[in-house]
């Protein structure tokens, strides 16, 4: 069936790309006109293409100059007794392993069809065209030359929280960005939520389970090493990694900041609308891994015996769990994830690391269906939420937003509140950590889908990360939406091949520090601020956390 998905995606998809990747390196060569306007047959000269890796040779496919290998095994099998241990790496294989199609994913169930939100970003088409299940440690990767060329390697974990979401997704597809900035992109698929993240060991089984609660952190951490051990045979740097995520992605990046095991195994990071700084607590976990037991009609007596459940039943359970608020998400054992992330202070493990921290101006909008909002209603919701100062938070947004619609003054608030005092608190502990410097942004420009009711949404910049300036979250390859596309993929190609993110098509960008807190600010006038809308970050400095 991958196989199959392959060929249709080859034959039907690769072709259509070959203008749009062709305009987005228009600065870097010129390609002769195109009378079929883009949608004959790839013509390159050589269509398939091998690369050697340490369990055995794979077989991609050219695309406009981009090679593209899918579903590359970096880990084995993760299910029956394999089942929340750490991950080992896959069997050897003879002959060449076409890489053509999709690998699998973790077992997730699909986004709701009814959110605009969802459609938006596409996350309705997060469970991706490959299989599902335990045999979900793969990668996949896109590279201009299976050569010598020691290329910087950009590696993505995904979004989509603990939960859900793959290196699958259409939204992470690396082709455009590694024809744009001459660059290696993996995108990483690996456990998730209640096959990742469950505290067993404290929950009455065997000690052998004691990394069942992290096994997923495990597994990004194998997946830097597969790129470590193998990259070069696909013209990539192992020497010049970055990683980097947005949401889930900027979670699962802030940790593996802190991972004593991942140490030396990349060399920059940015961290996208997902500062995660603390893990949830120990005791909380145990008693969320007992009801995920209760639900399988296991206890603490035989817990060991969740190895032998169908992984549709453990799906099943953690939807059923989800229902009722708990989830599953990495557990701080202290041994293999010794300490929070960010607790008051950046991690030692990664402090010869650069870093880029962002948030999106209504980072929050995600969540938020009410779109006709007043400044009534919208005071009533501050009064709630926030101890009866509605009218005080009102009039301080309205100070700065006298013709903002009242929903995106909620969304502002809210991730004024929360997100982004967590991304600022990432950066400001980076800095005052003395190592590697930090640098900031916030993305101001609206989404223009769906005729910008969103506002700056949670999301935006993830397809201009990717150069994947197609998509509707970024104006479908509207003029404007290219520029924005354009500054910050340059922005991620000059962080990833130097440690610093400056380039001629932005102004010149300053680390952050205590004093000036400069900030990039990615808007149709793109500028560096020093502390913009201090007033309103001062305010919630303030402000105890709701």
């Amino acid at each position: 069936m991958a196989q199959s998905a392959s060929r249709r995606a080859f034959l039907q998809g690769s072709s259509l790309l070959v203008a749009a990747a062709g305009a987005a390196s228009a600065a870097a060569q010129t390609a002769p006109p195109d009378p079929s306007g883009g949608l004959h047959p790839n013509t390159a000269s050589k269509i398939f293409f091998t690369a050697e890796t340490a369990t055995g040779k794979v077989q991609g496919v050219d695309n406009a100059g981009v090679k593209e290998f899918r579903g590359i095994p970096y880990g084995a099998p993760t299910g029956g007794r394999a089942r929340y241990m750490p991950p080992k790496k896959p069997a050897p294989w003879t002959g060449v392993r076409e890489c053509f199609g999709w690998g699998p994913i973790n077992p997730q169930t699909p986004a709701d069809l009814r959110s605009d939100y969802a459609q938006m970003i596409m996350w309705d088409r997060h469970v991706g065209d490959g299989a599902m299940g335990e045999d979900c440690l793969v990668l996949n990767v896109w590279t201009p030359g299976v050569d010598s060329g020691k290329r910087a390697v950009l590696v993505s974990f995904h979004g989509g929280g603990w939960e859900t979401g793959s290196g699958n997704f259409p939204g992470f597809d690396g082709a455009n960005l590694s024809r744009f900035g001459d660059v290696v992109v993996v995108t990483v698929n690996h456990r998730l939520a209640s096959f990742g993240y469950v505290n067993l060991v404290d929950a009455g089984a065997p000690a052998e389970f004691a990394y069942a609660g992290c096994c997923g952190v495990m597994d990004m951490t194998a997946s830097l090493e597969w790129v470590r051990d193998n990259i070069a045979n696909f013209g990539g740097d192992p020497g010049r990694v970055m990683i980097f995520g947005q949401s889930g992605g900027g979670a699962k990046t802030s940790v593996m900041l802190s991972v004593p095991a991942a140490k030396g195994l990349f060399h920059r990071a940015a961290v996208q609308s997902g500062s995660m700084l603390r893990y949830g607590a120990r005791d909380k976990a145990a008693q969320n891994a007992e009801k995920l037991l209760h639900k399988l009609g296991l206890s603490r007596a035989n817990a060991a015996d969740i190895q032998k459940a169908d992984w549709r039943q453990i799906l099943e359970a953690q939807v059923s769990l989800a229902a009722e608020g708990i989830g599953f998400t990495p557990v701080m054992d202290g041994r293999y994830l010794t300490h929070d992330p960010f607790d008051n202070a950046a991690p030692a493990e990664s402090a010869d690391v650069p870093i880029i921290v962002s948030t999106m101006l209504e980072d929050a909008a995600l969540r938020l269906t009410n779109f006709d909002l007043d400044d009534a209603g919208c005071k009533a919701i501050f009064d709630q939420r926030f101890g009866g100062k509605g009218g005080e938070i009102l009039a301080l947004y309205r100070k700065h937003y006298p013709t903002k619609r009242a929903y995106l003054i909620q969304a502002e608030a809210f991730t004024d509140s929360a997100l982004r005092r967590a991304a600022t608190n990432q950066v400001e502990w980076k800095h005052k950590l003395g190592g590697a410097p930090a640098y900031l942004y916030m993305w101001a420009w609206p989404c223009p889908a769906y005729d910008g009711k969103f506002g700056a949404v949670h999301g935006v910049d993830v397809s201009a990360s990717f150069h994947n300036y197609r998509d509707q979250t970024v104006g479908s390859g509207s003029k404007e939406g290219q520029m924005m596309v354009d500054r910050l993929s340059s922005a991620w190609v000059a962080f990833a091949k130097t440690g610093n993110p400056d380039n001629p098509k932005i102004p010149h960008w300053a680390p952050y520090d205590g004093e000036h807190r400069s900030t990039m600010v990615f808007d149709l006038e793109t500028r560096l601020e020093e502390d913009p809308r201090s007033e309103i970050r001062r305010f919630w400095d303030a402000m105890p956390h709701a």
